[in-house]
């Protein structure tokens, strides 16, 4: 099991946490609008991290990214197998013929 796959159990298994102790919990038992937000606001952090030049920054901020995505994929019942489904469908497509099979 990779270290995804293992995030994703532990964010899953958050869902019946008490959102008053578990952040994870708060987000997926709200509105689903609040954890777009939230991965939102941490894309968006990375990529000013990525700006100023600091490795450090970007790879905390990317480690927020991947977080905030497992949980917005959660919220709308999206697992990391749906997505890596989807990659394994992609791999060795040139970008160019993906977009065009759309």
């Amino acid at each position: 099991m990779t270290v995804l796959e293992r995030l994703a159990a532990t964010i899953e298994a958050r869902r019946t946490a008490d959102p008053e102790v578990s952040w994870t919990a708060r987000l997926l038992l709200g509105p689903k609008e609040k954890a777009v937000e939230k991965f939102g606001e941490e894309a968006i952090e990375a990529i000013v991290a990525a700006g100023t030049g600091r490795r450090d920054r970007l790879v905390a901020e990317a480690a927020d990214v991947l977080y905030h995505l497992l949980v917005m994929l959660a919220a709308h019942e999206v697992s990391v197998k749906d997505v890596m489904s989807e990659l394994e469908r992609r791999e060795g497509l040139s970008g160019v013929a993906e977009k065009a099979s759309r």
